[in-house]
C-alpha cells in the first residue's frame, strides 16, 4: 500500500475520501492489478470493491487493503457509515451514469464530489527508487530489442512482420506487455508521426521509423529510432542530421528547474533555421510512468518547469508529405544535477546493407 502518496492526496485535495477508478491508479495506490475494481481511500482505512473473481488476487496484492464487493451502492454505503463529506474523484475516470449514481446516493447526507484526478496526475510524476529501476529496465529491454532487430529489416520484409518480432523479442526478453501499438512506418509512410505497422513491404532507399516499448511491472519506456534500408540520399542525411543536432541540443539543456517551453524551443529553433520547421507539428517530448503519455509535456504551450525524479522523452521529428519522416526519440532521468539518457542505441544514422 502506497501510504504515504494516499496522504499526500487526502491533505492535497483537501477531501475526506477519495474514489480511484483507473486501472493505473488503483495499482499505483494498492498494487492490485485490475481493470474492474474502485478503490476508497481514506486517512484512517482503505477499501478495495470488486468481484469475488478476484478477491484472491486482491487479498494477494492487496493484503493492507479491506475487500468489499463492487457496486455503486456499497461504495456509497461506505461512505455514509464512516461519515465522509467531501469525497474526491477521478472525473477523467468516471463514466457519466456511474457520477450520476454516485451523486444521486451521496446527495442525501449532504456528501459533495471534487475532482482530484490533477492532483493524482501530480502526485504521479516524481519517482520513487522502485519506480526508477522499474522503468530502466523496461527501457533496457527495448534497447536490446533495437539492436536485435536491425538485421531483419531488408527489403521486401512487411512492416507488420518487423513490429511483430521487436514484440515477441521484448516479451520473451522479460516485458510484461507492449506499452503500446508498434510503430513501424516506412517509405511515405515514414511521414505519419503514428504510422502504426502495415501490410507494406519496406523497399530498398525507404526511411525506416521505429517507435516501440514495453513494460515491466507496469511501468512503460517508449523509444524512437529511424534507420534507412540501404544508402541514403543525400536530402535524407540533411533531414535526419538536422533531427539529430536538435535532439542532442536539447537534450543538452535538461536539468532541473528549467522550463519546459524552452527545452522545445531549443530543438523547434534548429529545425526552423532548417527550412523544416512546418514540418514538425507536435510536441518535443512527455513524461510517462504507469501510462505511456502523462503530464508534464515539453512543449511551447507548457508552463511546467523540470524536476528531479520526472521522466522525460525527448523526441523532436521531420515529416514530409509523399517523402517520409524522420525521428529520434530518447528517455531521459531529471537528476537533481541534469539527467540520465536511458536509451543508448545508436543514434548516429544507420544505412542498413
Amino acid at each position: 500500500m502506497n501510504t504515504s502518496a494516499i496522504q499526500k492526496i487526502l491533505l492535497n485535495s483537501k477531501t475526506d475520501a477519495v474514489i480511484i477508478t483507473s486501472p493505473e491508479n488503483i495499482y499505483y495506490f494498492s498494487g492490485f492489478k485490475s481493470a474492474d475494481a474502485m478503490l476508497l481511500l481514506t486517512a484512517s482505512d482503505c477499501f478495495i470493491f470488486t468481484d469475488s473473481r478476484y478477491f484472491i488476487q486482491a487479498g494477494k496484492q492487496a493484503p493492507f487493503f479491506t475487500l468489499c464487493d463492487i457496486t455503486i451502492e456499497t461504495v456509497a454505503s461506505k461512505i455514509k457509515e464512516e461519515g465522509f463529506k467531501l469525497i474526491g474523484f477521478e472525473e477523467e475516470f468516471v463514466t457519466y451514469s456511474s457520477y450520476n449514481k454516485l451523486l444521486s446516493d451521496l446527495s442525501c447526507y449532504d456528501a459533495e464530489l471534487v475532482p482530484i484526478s490533477r492532483f493524482v496526475s501530480h502526485q504521479r510524476q516524481i519517482k520513487t527508487e522502485k519506480e526508477i529501476e522499474y522503468i530502466k529496465k523496461a527501457a533496457q529491454i527495448a534497447d536490446n530489442a533495437f539492436s536485435f532487430i536491425l538485421d531483419k529489416i531488408e527489403p521486401g520484409k512487411k512492416e507488420k512482420d518487423i513490429a511483430l518480432m521487436l514484440d515477441y523479442y521484448m516479451l520473451k526478453s522479460g516485458a510484461e506487455a507492449i506499452a503500446f501499438e508498434t510503430i513501424c512506418a516506412s517509405g511515405v509512410r515514414s511521414a505519419m508521426p503514428h504510422g502504426v505497422a502495415s501490410d507494406k513491404v519496406i523497399e530498398k532507399g525507404d526511411f525506416v521509423t521505429l517507435d516501440f516499448g514495453c513494460k515491466y511491472e507496469g511501468y512503460c519506456c517508449d523509444m524512437t529510432r529511424t534507420v534507412v534500408c540501404g544508402k541514403a540520399t543525400n536530402e535524407q542525411k540533411k533531414i535526419y542530421n538536422t533531427v539529430l543536432s536538435a535532439q542532442m541540443a536539447a537534450i543538452s539543456e535538461v536539468k532541473p528547474n528549467i522550463d519546459n517551453a524552452y527545452i522545445d524551443s531549443v530543438a523547434r529553433s534548429i529545425i526552423d533555421n532548417a527550412g523544416y520547421g512546418r514540418n514538425f507539428g507536435h510536441a518535443l517530448g512527455h513524461s510517462l510512468g504507469l501510462n505511456v503519455h502523462e503530464s508534464p509535456v515539453l512543449s511551447k504551450k507548457s508552463t511546467d518547469k523540470l524536476k528531479s525524479g520526472i521522466f522525460m522523452t525527448v523526441e523532436p521529428g521531420i515529416y514530409i508529405e509523399n517523402f517520409g519522416g524522420v525521428r529520434i526519440e530518447d528517455l531521459l532521468l531529471v537528476t537533481y544535477n541534469g539527467h540520465v539518457n536511458l536509451t543508448t542505441s545508436e543514434k548516429e544514422l544507420i544505412e542498413l546493407k
